[in-house]
């Protein structure tokens, strides 16, 4: 690869982060924009319900990666080799199975939406809330999942610029409804997810009325040799078992928090949850990126342009990871400000707890990149060990310190990423795996 083409691909790399990173708004804006908008209008319990939501969230999303990540992997190898027949098959599949289990969700609000608050909140004061928040949110699971495969599929696809727009509509969309149905309508929390549903409606119509009619790429076909499904949720296993853990560590987390340190305890935890909402936006945007690119290298056999893509990735994570740790640092009360934290005892803890993680969410994203580049190598268990290790070291060194140096709570997760870290080093070593991220 010449000099020439070697700016010209680091150019295309530009255009698919910035237009990825835009797609993880969807995500991130949503969320962090829910949660000042609730401080704000309704108050502390409101943002603290909202975080004992997101293990369902997370759910819906471990489920949406199984299905759309692995494919979307596949539908990079196809697009390398140009095998539109098999690039179709797994579009559709990936679209149908997405909507399926999104619908799941929409049975679990009709009928169970009592049971499953019960299971993530069992404080008086946050159950109602909570409550109020989760029904509508588990009303538009489809929306959810459906939002999400579209964007990686239409990416990946090689209209990022369009995913970006569509994004972009969602959240205005969301950002407007979000003051309109808690303000003026009167619906209080409930308000803020029905936003965020109507917002990723909008986009996803964008998106399937410019691919169907528009486009000749993605197109609904069910025309294929051989079944998929089992190369999908394989390809997508590593990242969603890691999203499972994550899933398992918000559920474990929101309850040992709420139990040792109380109400002013998890207000200030999902403050510190929506400033990893921050972090996710670079990393999201960085790994989707590192997927889509990288695997249609790795289909073309170019290993030169992947090492450029692996180069380029961490350079922009590292850059990202240290500006954000910088400015929470020097402005952690305007971050806790913007959530409704108002009394002196609150502001002194949550400036205390987000500095400390400012820092431990670092490690955590250099963990999960690492994840998806052994992945690429085709390096199934590492990738693997790592989904596991990412959240489930978090959970037993969280209770060990809630029940020995509770005074130390927040600085569970930076210790359990350190030890994370020694034992990749570690096996990686012993496996002498033959891979450089230079």
């Amino acid at each position: 690869m010449n000099r020439e083409e070697k700016a010209a691909f680091s150019t295309e790399f530009w255009r698919y982060l910035w237009s990825s990173i835009l797609i993880a708004l969807s995500g991130c804006l949503g969320n962090v924009v829910d949660g000042i908008i609730v401080g704000n209008l309704i108050g502390e319990d409101g943002v603290s319900a909202i975080n004992l939501s997101k293990p369902v969230v997370q759910l819906m999303f471990t489920l949406s990666i199984l299905v759309e990540t692995g494919a979307g992997m596949l539908v990079g190898f196809a697009l390398g080799k140009k095998d539109m027949v098999r690039l179709r098959y797994l579009y559709t599949q990936s679209m149908i199975g997405c909507f399926l289990i999104g619908l799941s969700f929409t049975m679990i609000g009709l009928f169970w939406s009592e049971g499953a608050t019960a299971l993530l909140c069992d404080n008086e004061h946050l159950f109602q809330p909570t409550l109020e928040y989760l029904r509508p949110m588990l009303w538009g699971g489809p929306a959810y999942l459906m939002m999400w495969a579209i964007s990686t599929m239409v990416g990946v696809d090689g209209s990022p610029r369009l995913v970006s727009i569509a994004i972009l509509i969602d959240n205005a969309v969301n950002l407007m409804l979000d003051v309109v149905f808690i303000k003026y309508f009167g619906w209080g929390i409930a308000g803020s997810s029905a936003a965020t549903i109507v917002g990723h409606l909008v986009g996803i119509v964008l998106m399937f009325w410019h691919f169907h009619y528009k486009t000749n790429h993605l197109r609904f076909s069910f025309k294929h040799e051989t079944p998929e499904w089992v190369n999908i949720l394989s390809q997508g296993a590593p990242m969603a078992v890691a999203s499972v853990c994550l899933t398992l560590l918000l559920f474990s987390a929101n309850n040992v928090i709420l139990s040792t340190a109380g109400r002013n305890g998890i207000f200030i935890f999902a403050v510190c949850m929506n400033l990893l909402q921050i972090y996710n936006l670079f990393l999201a945007g960085t790994c989707r990126t590192l997927q889509s690119l990288g695997a249609i290298q790795v289909g073309k056999g170019d290993d030169e342009a992947f090492h450029l893509v692996l180069r380029n990735s961490f350079g922009f994570i590292s850059v990202s990871m240290a500006i954000t740790c910088v400015l929470v640092w020097i402005f952690p009360q305007f971050v806790a400000e913007l959530f409704g934290a108002s009394t002196p005892e609150i502001l002194k803890e949550s400036n205390h707890a987000l500095r400390v993680f400012a820092l431990s969410f670092i490690p955590f994203c250099y963990i999960y990149a690492v994840m998806v580049v052994y992945k690429l190598y085709n390096c199934h268990k590492m990738a693997m060990f790592i989904s596991f290790a990412l959240s489930l070291t978090v959970i037993p060194v969280l209770w060990i310190i809630a029940k020995t140096a509770p005074d130390y709570l927040w600085y569970s997760y930076l210790i359990a990423y350190i030890i994370e870290i020694l034992a990749i080093v570690a096996l990686h070593k012993i496996g002498h795996l033959q891979f450089s991220l230079s």
